[in-house]
């Protein structure tokens, strides 16, 4: 508290004359009024609600040279920087050695999931009960009819949902309006999204992904929040602590569910403000909850004219997960994917990113078995184990970047981006080892829109 030389003012908490002023509204140039306290005690007693007048006038301040000006929806009330891991949040974007062109923008305030759907053990606190110890983090499980049948339904939703987004992406749109999509389609569905492009999200970074990588390594560091991940419902945004969102991703992601990951966002990409540019490549991630069971689903998408490297890195990535799939039935080695995808990654000159993998999913969203798309026999402790069976379900969702594998996080403490700013893309579908071969759960539907030239050929 700072003391003031002009007269004395009444106290904003109890009335009293006052002549100590908060020292933050005088670094703001802001009225004495309501901003005079008489004494150390009110003052702080009345913290927690004086503080939002910084926030709003911060805001006011925002002018050229911030993100949030020049290319994003107008700020308002609400609209703050997603910081350390979803628990803190900020007027003003965080100072951080960005490895390429892309920056944060301000993310918006929470959207309200109905009553009626149902929750996750984990959707109020972002903390799994009964997935880090259940036995199917060690046992791939073989799914029953009556599992599967659920599955099903709940991957085409997931579809559906996806599409949906796919249909809104150009440019000048803004991730956090990709966000609003998903949100809204997954409550039409009646369901939750959880994935996490995402906002302070009990994702990859939160207090599950802890437990995970302490009990199991970190190869389940992906598992948080894909969307936990910000979602893992809702992809979008999601207080940890305070300002829980439970909806729509990508990315983060996670996108919640879904994520919105935009150029070199390798996964868990948060929805924020800004706008959608030509040439922007943008991945968007839905994960849904539906009747007890979870479905998984990602695609990168062009916005507008894109240049050659792009469309080659995006191609090349569904190329990667089209023939990892096509090896998918039982009695084939799970290592095998990611030798497939690595052989087809590094014939094109691009790389795998490694700190992500494709996993088990059904009632819990991550369990055993772990998909690397890396070649494995080199990576020590990191070898995939076992062989595909009949009635297993997992997700495939190889993540492919245009420089090095190596990835970093951002001030966020979710989205991760590449170590040399170059452009990453991913696909992902959930599928189901047949006695045959495989189904697709999350396959294009008729109805599907066309996003990829290779595909109108």
């Amino acid at each position: 508290m700072s003391a003031a030389a002009e007269s004395m003012s009444s106290c904003a908490r109890c009335g009293k004359p006052a002549n100590l002023q908060c020292p933050k509204c005088l670094e703001l140039k802001l009225p004495r009024e309501g901003a005079a306290f008489c004494s150390q005690d009110c003052f702080k007693a009345s913290w927690s609600s004086h503080k939002s007048v910084h926030q709003k006038a911060t805001l006011s301040l925002l002018g050229t040279g911030n993100p949030a000006e020049q290319n994003s929806a107008s700020p308002n009330e609400g609209w703050l920087y997603c910081l350390k891991k979803g628990q803190t949040r900020a007027p003003k974007m965080p100072y951080f050695d960005w490895t390429g062109t892309l920056r944060p923008y301000p993310i918006s305030s929470k959207r309200m999931v109905p009553d009626h759907i149902d929750l996750p053990d984990w959707a109020i606190d972002g903390i799994p009960k009964i997935e880090p110890n259940s036995d199917l983090q060690y046992v791939v499980e073989i799914k029953t009819p009556e599992k599967i049948e659920r599955m099903t339904e709940t991957c085409r939703i997931a579809r559906e949902v996806l599409d949906a987004a796919a249909r809104v992406i150009r440019p000048g749109v803004t991730t956090d309006e990709i966000d609003r999509v998903v949100h809204e389609a997954t409550i039409t569905a009646g369901i939750l999204a959880k994935e996490v492009y995402s906002h302070g999200f009990r994702l990859h970074r939160c207090p599950y992904l802890q437990v995970l990588q302490q009990k199991f390594g970190p190869v389940f560091a992906f598992f948080l929040m894909k969307d936990i991940l910000a979602y893992f419902f809702y992809v979008g945004h999601s207080h940890l602590y305070e300002d829980i969102h439970l909806h729509s991703i990508i990315t983060f992601s996670r996108s919640l569910a879904a994520r919105r990951s935009v150029n070199e966002v390798i996964c868990h990409g948060i929805p924020d403000a800004r706008k959608l540019e030509d040439g922007d490549i943008v991945n968007v991630d839905v994960s849904v909850y539906y009747k007890g069971v979870h479905g998984d689903i990602n695609e990168t998408y062009f916005v507008g004219e894109v240049d050659e490297a792009s469309r080659r890195l995006v191609q090349c990535t569904y190329e990667c997960l089209e023939k990892a799939i096509s090896i998918v039935k039982p009695g084939v080695r799970f290592r095998e994917i990611g030798e497939v995808v690595n052989r087809h990654a590094t014939m094109s000159g691009l790389s795998v990113a490694r700190s992500y993998c494709g996993h088990g999913i059904g009632e819990l969203f991550h369990c055993a078995p772990d998909i690397p798309h890396y070649a494995t026999l080199t990576q020590v402790g990191s070898k995939a184990v076992g062989v595909m069976k009949a009635g297993q379900t997992f997700t495939i969702e190889p993540m492919i970047n245009a420089g090095v594998w190596r990835d970093r996080m951002w001030p966020d403490g979710w989205t991760d981006v590449t170590a040399d700013g170059k452009r990453s893309a991913q696909f992902e579908h959930t599928l189901l080892v047949t006695e045959t071969g495989v189904e697709v759960l999350t396959a294009r539907l008729p109805s599907s829109p066309n996003m990829f030239p290779w595909l109108k050929a």
